[in-house]
């Protein structure tokens, strides 16, 4: 079972269809996303050259514009699909000549009927496409984005498997803290689907997804982050989160209309084990209280965490314990996950794009299927008005990268 993504094609707006054809859907994720995010932050890109459809964006100096972007794998689609053509074109070639020495009705019809099966069956591309090369490079889901708004500033992609995201975005708040730009787009994105379903199946084997179990739960019932029968993530064919993140005073002279603040940005590596978080959760422990000290807080001042919540069996016993040692049982603890599944390098940007709103609006959304909580936590049980000023949002990922944000109200 997966969460699957909607069409992209119906809703395009900023990629055409011959920039499609060079293009990993990723990247085309990302510049959609991108272009969204500066239309709602009140910078619609202009068309500035229909040959090239290339966009600029009024009142922005470019060369203090950076693009931040995360993602784990990059453009994985565009590098499986052209490896099936390189490797199977010849033999699906092979076996429709073979169909048709046996298409004579004296000649095995049954033989013929498996050998036609076996061809169709093999999916490839019509041709290797000849911009594969820029299409899976994991930094094209950001220089895709600079190119098409005509940004000169650094453009950063940073790849920290589930963390990638929330990397990306502390990376451009660090940028913009010390000076180096004044505006950032920043976010994450992946695209993990493919017609033969490898990455899926590698998740599988490693013993990380969703399964029904011993309990009967629907399909809508399996994924339940936090919950006492979990039993591993929700895999997302992808997604794509990106804010426009903005100098404080950068942004009130153009009377932006601002969100939130980020106040702190904190990450640390477990250096324990490449796909296994470490069970105490020492280097995650030791992330937070140093968010916590960088925005000059305590644990009980935070009114809500975005937590990693996996729904996997280890990472969510360890989470809950470490927020119930940081911030106490008050504090409001959802799992974004829970309702869209995990979008691996996008799943940190999506967090933090819920936690930002969750502050402007005073809500949030429920734990979804959270029936028997891991923890007697203040898990979000049902949508409702919560006065929310500071808010923690956190990813963890293969490889040890922890890393954390921490929003709070504009006042």
């Amino acid at each position: 079972m997966w969460s699957p993504l909607p069409s992209l094609r119906d809703n395009s707006k900023i990629v055409n269809d011959i920039e499609r054809t060079k293009l990993d859907t990723a990247a085309v994720l990302a510049m959609e996303t991108a272009a969204e995010a500066l239309h709602n932050a009140g910078l619609p890109p202009s068309l500035v050259d229909a040959k090239r459809n290339a966009y600029t964006l009024a009142k922005v100096d470019s060369a203090r514009t950076g693009v931040f972007l995360g993602t784990g794998v990059g453009g994985l689609n565009s590098l499986l699909s052209n490896a099936a053509h390189h490797m199977l074109s010849l033999q699906q070639q092979r076996l429709q000549e073979l169909a048709k020495l046996l298409a004579s009705p004296e000649k095995h019809e049954q033989g013929l009927q498996i050998v036609d099966r076996i061809a169709s069956d093999i999916l490839i591309p019509f041709r290797t496409n000849p911009f594969v090369v820029s299409m899976i490079m994991p930094n094209a889901v950001s220089s895709n984005i600079a190119i098409k708004f005509g940004i000169h500033g650094p453009a950063q992609t940073c790849c920290s498997a589930c963390s990638s995201g929330t990397v990306a975005i502390g990376n451009a708040f660090q940028v913009l803290r010390g000076g180096g730009i004044d505006m950032a787009i920043a976010g994450g994105v992946e695209y993990l689907c493919d017609d033969y379903g490898m990455v899926f199946r590698g998740f599988d084997v490693a013993k990380t997804l969703v399964t029904q179990g011993k309990q009967p739960f629907s399909h809508d019932q399996l994924n339940r982050p936090f919950d006492r029968d979990r039993s591993g993530f929700l895999f997302s064919q992808g997604g794509c989160g990106i804010m426009v993140l903005e100098d404080l005073e950068h942004a009130r002279k153009r009377n932006a209309n601002i969100i939130c603040e980020i106040a702190a940005y904190s990450e640390t590596c477990d250096g324990y084990n490449i796909m296994m978080m470490q069970p105490n959760g020492q280097q995650i422990t030791r992330m937070l209280t140093q968010l916590l000290q960088s925005a000059g807080c305590a644990g009980q001042d935070v009114d809500y965490v975005n937590a990693h919540g996996t729904g996997t069996l280890l990472n969510d016993a360890t989470e809950a314990e470490i927020i119930e040692h940081i911030f106490g049982k008050k504090v409001l603890v959802n799992s974004t996950k829970s309702l869209l599944g995990h979008a691996i390098g996008a799943s940190g940007a999506l967090g933090a794009l819920v936690t930002a709103l969750s502050i402007r609006h005073n809500t949030t959304h429920a734990c979804k299927n959270l029936e028997n909580p891991v923890r007697d936590l203040n898990f979000v049980r049902s949508v409702g008005t919560h006065p929310i000023r500071t808010a923690v949002t956190q990813s963890f990922a293969f490889g040890g990268h922890n890393a954390a944000l921490l929003l709070k109200a504009v006042a």
